[in-house]
């Protein structure tokens, strides 16, 4: 496995990609243009710029994380042609700097949603935590100021400005969307996409809903082994892939991460690995180790090796230790110590295995 780590950017992130180089055995960085909004023309002068001052700094830039799926696509609008072609003409200008895995969700409206994100833990750490009735409750103005004054002056990751300043709109928008609807919506897309991505040698790989599950009765389609299954049917091409994120599919009793891992292996180019304590509707976000939480992390490392694979793999969401200020979920302690357990589960299985 090649281990990755996600960046910001300069002057967006609390981590430096000095310290990221001091974390054992990590050559990429997972990095974006994250100034850019869902619709927005990438051009290959911002492209190039940020690819080759990752690359001045000794790492890898093969995979890029997210280029966001404009609202109007999802919703199957005529202005999604236009939207599409912007993210095909996105899709050639990655690949001329070597790019190869580019990691989207499908998400209606919301990328990932939380109740809280400081909750403290007993060891004086806190993390992010999903409640659904706290969630549930709330109105979306209170959801909206919480996430700010969460955020500790830092934008998170599918909660921009930009794009909350249209929730309203879009929320309404999606009122008369069905399930079925969305899973057209996706197969077009995919249909769309695949052939680019394939004659320009980039997997794309869906990543799974967060939660698994609908929240304000937006439709989900990304989250149940069944839902993978036709996600990779609708366009049976390498090209089309997964995001196997432990701890989104994780974060319901439903699903046997070791099973689907093996059964995806060679249609998953990216891991997010993290693990989460569940508790009915309620799950919060623990150290990786796998004592710790509800994911069975040494059986997910085991399915890896036995497959040797080949893909790219970052420490998802951290804990926030020893006093650090960061964007919440992606702090420097945690995911480094993360990486480390990763590797130790690694390193055990390939002694194992002489």
């Amino acid at each position: 496995m090649k281990m990755a780590f996600r960046w910001f950017g300069e002057n967006n992130d609390s981590v430096t990609l000095d310290q990221i180089r001091q974390i054992p055995q990590t050559s990429n960085i997972v990095w974006s243009l994250h100034d850019k909004v869902a619709g927005d023309t990438w051009s290959e002068a911002e492209i190039t710029k940020e690819a080759n001052f990752i690359k001045a700094q000794g790492f890898e830039i093969d995979v890029v994380e997210s280029v966001n799926i404009h609202e109007d696509i999802k919703l199957g609008k005529v202005s999604r042609d236009k939207y599409i072609e912007i993210y095909q003409d996105t899709i050639r200008k990655l690949s001329k700097v070597g790019v190869k895995v580019i990691c989207y969700n499908f998400m209606p409206v919301f990328d990932w949603m939380r109740s809280d994100l400081a909750m403290p833990l007993k060891d004086g750490s806190t993390v992010l935590a999903y409640d659904a009735d706290i969630v549930e409750a709330r109105s979306f103005e209170q959801t909206l100021k919480d996430f700010s004054d969460g955020a500790l002056g830092y934008t998170l990751p599918g909660w921009e400005p930009e794009r909350l300043a249209l929730l309203a709109e879009t929320l309404k928008a999606y009122q008369s969307i069905t399930e079925d609807q969305l899973w057209k919506n996706l197969e077009y897309f995919l249909k769309a996409i695949i052939p680019v991505a394939r004659e320009y040698g980039i997997k794309m790989a869906i990543h799974p809903d967060d939660p698994p599950w609908s929240i304000f009765n937006l439709p989900r389609i990304v989250n149940r082994v069944e839902h993978l299954r036709k996600i990779l049917s609708l366009v049976d091409d390498p090209h089309n892939g997964l995001t196997f994120c432990t701890g989104s599919l994780g974060s319901t009793s439903e699903n046997d991460l070791p099973a689907m891992l093996t059964e995806f292996i060679d249609r998953t180019p990216f891991m997010h690995i993290r693990n989460v304590k569940r508790e009915d509707r309620l799950f919060y976000e623990t150290s990786h180790r796998t004592q710790d939480g509800s994911v069975n992390i040494t059986k997910i490392i085991e399915v890896l090796h036995a497959h040797n694979y080949q893909g790219y793999v970052r420490p998802d969401h951290g804990r926030m230790l020893w006093n650090e200020a960061a964007r919440p979920g992606y702090g420097l302690y945690d995911r480094a110590l993360g990486i480390m357990y990763l590797w130790g589960l690694w390193d055990a299985f390939q002694q194992k295995s002489k």
